[in-house]
């Protein structure tokens, strides 16, 4: 994810253990803080490495250390990626914390990132639950469904061809499903990844602490429909300034399953 400057939202509306209305006209992410503290928030994004927020240092072959993303990313050329995953409980105390689970395209070593996915963020002390879309480097959308721990999710994004893609994500729990078609010129189509994230911004434009949401649990990942374990993909641990881990990423099992444990806000 690239530094976003953090910007004050009017009027943001908040529901604790449910979601928000989707924002389109302000194309903004979460703000769940109050009137004087608000900023927005970033779901979604590019993967930074440590010590060089704007550019990466190159690809790594079987693993590597980012600040926001810790998962599974498969480098190549890539039309689909998929993934099926439970949406975990946030342990929250009075301090501001956000994550985010989802699947996409691109993002690991180019410029744009397709994704859908789930957040939970931690918010006066309770969790807040909701689900997103975003084609970065525009902003996230959110979705106005109810989400709720243990919700089982599964989501595809789906490269159609010159500009289109089609991003896909269902509850299955709560009954509910989005089909987004949306046009994104030039991106490359060069990863596929399953990802939990630290998402953007503090009033630096720097990632923000990490939610403590136990452990999420990602199964039947796959890239251009097959597991993305046939890919060799790169393994991503989300590491602070000091290099210590943030959470843990486990090994695959079956080619595209895997968890991913917090450990610590920053």
């Amino acid at each position: 994810m690239v530094r976003r400057w953090c910007i004050p939202l009017a009027g943001a509306a908040l529901v604790v253990g449910s979601v928000a209305a989707s924002a389109p006209a302000a194309a903004a992410g979460w703000a769940p803080h109050s009137p004087a503290t608000v900023h927005r928030i970033q779901p979604g994004g590019r993967m930074i490495r440590p010590g060089s927020p704007l550019i990466g240092h190159g690809v790594p072959r079987n693993s590597s250390q980012s600040s926001n993303w810790s998962g599974y990313a498969a480098t190549g050329s890539f039309t689909s990626a998929s993934a099926s995953w439970t949406e975990p409980t946030g342990h929250c105390t009075s301090a501001r914390r956000y994550s985010a689970f989802w699947v996409g395209l691109d993002g690991f070593n180019s410029q744009s990132v397709e994704q859908t996915g789930s957040s939970v963020d931690c918010s006066r002390g309770s969790p807040v639950y909701y689900s997103w879309y975003e084609m970065y480097p525009a902003n996230p959308v959110n979705f106005s469904n109810t989400v709720r721990p243990g919700d089982h999710f599964s989501g595809s994004v789906t490269f159609n061809g010159g500009s289109s893609y089609t991003l896909v994500l269902r509850d299955t729990t709560q009954g509910w499903s989005h089909t987004v078609h949306k046009t994104l010129a030039g991106a490359a189509n060069s990863s596929a990844e399953v990802i939990a994230e630290a998402p953007c911004c503090t009033a630096s434009g720097g990632v923000l602490p990490l939610a403590n949401f136990g452990t999420v649990n990602f199964s039947n990942a796959t890239a251009n429909g097959s597991p993305i374990g046939s890919f060799g993909p790169t393994k991503i641990n989300m590491v602070d300034n000091n290099g210590r881990l943030k959470d843990r990423t486990s090994a695959l099992s079956g080619g595209g399953s895997f968890s991913d444990t917090w450990l610590r806000a920053n």
